[in-house]
């Protein structure tokens, strides 16, 4: 029987749930004994395979249209879509963005900080895509399994890790549902 595969990727965050998953030490080998990892930020392979995989991981709010597209391609390849920490399933601290228009939180960031040279702008590239409001994951696409925290717990990554890896949906309660 073969493994089954799973893939994430990371929207609008700051990595740190990718930092919990690596927290997780030299239980990632017994992760990787039960699962075939593909496409991640940590990995070679970019994009969830075009012929699927069993479950899809992603970090991180939707921000922009590049995000909806990754979170749209990763819910289309996936069977199982697992939304990792506050920022994919409430939205987090990008969010409060949404709170500004969009312009004047722009031209704060990009063009009016302390550290912005003389020559600051606002970025514009197709590869980054159009800014829109902050959105978490499942307000883009069905969602599966939410994991909460900011970050989750090592612990709870594992476990919800090793859960689906043996074809079960996780039960996030009790000790499992905490933030430390």
């Amino acid at each position: 029987m073969s493994k089954p595969k799973i893939s994430s990727d990371w929207l609008a965050a700051c990595a740190g749930c990718h930092m919990s998953l690596l927290d997780i030490d030299d239980r990632i080998v017994q992760v990787a004994q039960l699962v075939d990892i593909r496409a991640t930020p940590i990995t070679d392979f970019k994009e969830p395979d075009e012929d699927g995989v069993d479950v899809g991981i992603l970090t991180g709010a939707v921000n922009t249209t590049t995000n909806a597209e990754v979170a749209e391609k990763m819910r289309s390849r996936c069977k199982i879509l697992v939304a990792l920490g506050d920022c994919a399933v409430f939205g987090g601290v990008p969010a409060m963005r949404n709170f500004f228009k969009l312009e004047d939180a722009l031209r704060r960031a990009y063009v009016e900080t302390e550290s912005t040279d003389a020559e600051g702008k606002i970025p514009s590239s197709p590869e980054l895509g159009k800014p829109t409001k902050v959105r978490a994951v499942g307000e883009v696409v069905k969602v599966d399994v939410t994991i909460p925290g900011c970050p989750p717990h090592a612990d709870v990554i594992f476990y919800a890790l090793t859960e689906l890896a043996q074809g079960r949906i996780p039960e996030l309660k009790d000790d499992k549902l905490h933030w430390d």
